[in-house]
């Protein structure tokens, strides 16, 4: 197998078409993630997006797009945003971590969403919640108020509420006025604040690329704004990817004042019952252990969390960390987790901030608000 980089912008068409061809699996997109398209919109707003193309016998075996940061450390394309990663490649690509490092010129991989053979050290597995509507939605629901009865009829009980409370339920799609996808950064932007999250909103390149996205309405790569109405009120946003019959769940929000009605699931609900005429058969709901998915989850796609290394400085920093998360290990509860949670904080840190002034401010950032956050339990 041979490796070579390139920048997003040196690749032909004909390797775009490749690339497209491999990121779907027996035909069927793995994920709109794994897509040029989703690495072109990056590159717009950042403008350091690599390109490592697989080679076997003289065609291309497999594409990975990334950033590969001056500080020697190779991010998948649009980490923290991007919640599949890896290489769209054949079945079962395997490419030596050594030699993606060394075909980068860089010392470490990091990622957190990888599809397929993980290279290195994993050190977490987890997996993305699809719903397959292939049978269409009205069997879709039929099955699952069979399996998850009382959950489906709270939520029938919840819609009438809300028709009572609040008026007419509708789902709308599409944002021509960009108003909706303001609301939905409104109200996110709040529960990032409250629990001393990380504000991705407060990330120039990324409040882009969302917001482009979000405009992004046509063709066979486009963002998808979903918003649920109660009556004339707007109660809940809900922005993310569609290609290839998948729709990716990324952004979604809502109004706290609807919270009694679960807003986010009614719109949930409404995304399903029309995906048929929205062109979706998968909505994947992402990677997390939110309690609701084990009511609407068909099956999870399976992904890995860790790191590669090559020999030095990586290696000696990566012991630094666990020693520290080995020694906090005694204390009590929120300290003991400190460490391990300000560990998480910084690949994303790192990954949003090319500049290390810019590391420093926002991991200062964090320290700050570190109690806050230890304690939130929203």
């Amino acid at each position: 197998m041979r490796l070579f980089e390139t920048s997003l912008s040196e690749l032909s068409a004909r390797d775009r078409d490749a690339w497209r061809a491999l990121a779907l699996a027996q035909g069927k997109l793995i994920s709109p993630y794994l897509m040029p398209e989703f690495a072109d919109l990056i590159d717009a707003e950042r403008h350091d997006v690599r390109v490592v193309i697989a080679e076997e016998n003289g065609a291309p075996a497999g594409f990975f797009a990334c950033h590969a940061g001056a500080d020697g450390v190779v991010r998948p394309v649009g980490a923290p945003l991007s919640d599949y990663q890896g290489f769209a490649g054949r079945p079962g690509l395997h490419v030596d971590e050594d030699a993606l490092l060394r075909t980068l010129g860089a010392r470490s991989l990091v990622y957190e969403n990888w599809i397929g053979p993980a290279p290195g050290k994993v050190s977490a597995r987890s997996g993305s919640a699809v719903i397959d509507l292939t049978g269409g939605a009205e069997a879709w629901f039929s099955a699952r108020r069979v399996s998850h009865r009382s959950h489906f009829k709270k939520m029938d009980q919840r819609r009438r509420k809300a028709e009572r409370e609040f008026g007419a339920v509708r789902v709308v799609f599409g944002d021509p006025l960009g108003e909706r996808y303001a609301a939905l950064k409104a109200w996110k932007s709040a529960q990032y604040r409250a629990s001393g999250l990380l504000d991705l909103f407060d990330v120039s390149w990324i409040d882009a690329v969302l917001a482009g996205t979000a405009a992004r309405a046509f063709g066979p790569f486009r963002g998808l704004v979903a918003s649920l109405y109660l009556g004339d009120e707007l109660a809940a946003v809900e922005m993310g990817m569609a290609a290839g019959g998948v729709y990716h769940s990324w952004i979604p929000a809502y109004d706290p004042r609807f919270a009694s009605v679960s807003p986010g699931l009614l719109l949930l609900h409404g995304i399903l019952e029309q995906a048929q005429a929205l062109g979706i058969e998968r909505v994947d709901l992402g990677r997390g252990e939110q309690a609701y998915k084990a009511y609407y989850t068909d099956y999870e796609t399976p992904l890995s969390t860790g790191r590669a290394l090559r020999p030095g400085v990586a290696a000696a920093g990566a012991g630094l960390w666990a020693m520290a998360e080995t020694a906090s290990s005694i204390l009590p509860e929120p300290l003991a987790s400190a460490p391990v949670r300000l560990r998480r904080r910084w690949p994303h840190t790192a990954a949003i901030e090319p500049d290390l002034s810019g590391r420093v401010r926002r991991m200062a950032g964090a320290f700050s608000n570190a109690p806050r956050r230890l304690a939130f339990t929203g």
